[in-house]
């Protein structure tokens, strides 16, 4: 998946490359508006960010109004504090868990061992952070989502309080994979066989359960050696991208050697079909704009 990643990494820097490097006054200014708007409409995990920043503040507050007084609100069910997956937690300095709605009777507990999914020192990761110069910060990690067993990755901010001589921190994470789309290939359950070709469909807003705001698909392909790819029209230009292997891509029936690294553009409403001609998997990314539907492709007997 990494050298998936990177691909796309360079594609980007490509693309922004391409843009140019020199402008007049007038470019210079438009790319002040544009960064204004961007600073005006922030990404949704942007703002899960700072929910989660304001939510601490807030409960901050209502302890140094209450002290702990207020221990019994953050566990409300359906209040602010507690809903759905967002709650208030607090930790005395010590690693007592003196507050969690989720599971009450595990407050009163230590935490100070407490590992996430991967063996990460949570719990010490927590509170080091409370306890920095600047008494607050974000602690990333995984942990399932309640009712899971499969880890997710989460965010937390946490912050550093006092109620009389007693130091505590009061911190509130978010699960980051509900705000921005994050897998790795050999997760990837989504698999078809098309011909003598296995696939996974890395991106795909059309086969996906939150909204995603692209409209293009990757669909990672693997051919075995001697194997090969059906005949095909997709009615939109259709990019491949060899990862590994080699083979042979037919477009019109004009044959175009494939290796690692090669890059090959297939005009929209091209007839074309693939073999392997090598001795290991032919390996490559299939990218699609607009994003991959059967209605977009026609298979040739």
């Amino acid at each position: 998946m990494k050298k998936i990643t990177g691909i796309l990494i360079i594609i980007l820097l490509i693309s922004t490359l391409g843009m140019g490097c020199v402008g007049s006054t007038e470019d210079t200014d438009i790319g002040e508006q544009e960064d204004q708007i961007i600073v005006e409409e922030h990404s949704e995990l942007f703002s899960q960010k700072q929910e989660r920043i304001d939510l601490v503040n807030a409960a901050i507050e209502l302890i140094d109004e209450k002290g702990e007084l207020a221990f019994p609100e953050f566990r409300e069910k359906d209040s602010q504090w507690y809903n759905n997956n967002s709650y208030i937690t607090v930790w005395k300095t010590e690693g007592i868990r003196v507050v969690f709605p989720p599971k009450v009777n595990g407050e009163g507990g230590s935490v100070l061992d407490l590992e996430d999914y991967n063996g990460e020192p949570l719990g010490r990761m927590i509170i080091e952070t409370a306890l920095s110069e600047d008494g607050e910060g974000w602690v990333n990690y995984y942990w399932p989502k309640p009712g899971e067993t499969a880890p997710s990755k989460k965010s937390t901010f946490v912050k550093r309080t006092t109620i009389g001589n007693e130091t505590y921190l009061v911190h509130s994470g978010f699960y980051v994979n509900d705000y921005t789309y994050n897998k790795n290939l050999e997760d990837i359950d989504d698999i078809n066989y098309f011909g003598e070709a296995t696939i996974r469909n890395l991106i795909n807003p059309n086969r996906v359960d939150m909204g995603l705001d692209i409209d293009y698909s990757i669909a990672h392909f693997i051919i075995k050696p001697g194997d090969f790819l059906e005949p095909l029209i997709m009615k939109n230009p259709e990019t491949y991208y060899v990862l590994e292997g080699e083979g042979i891509l037919y477009i019109e029936d004009v044959p175009f050697e494939l290796r690692k690294g090669q890059l090959v553009l297939v005009p929209e409403n091209a007839k074309q079909h693939m073999e392997n001609t090598g001795d290991v998997d032919l390996e490559f990314l299939a990218i699609n704009e607009p994003a991959w539907k059967p209605e977009h492709e026609i298979i040739l007997e």
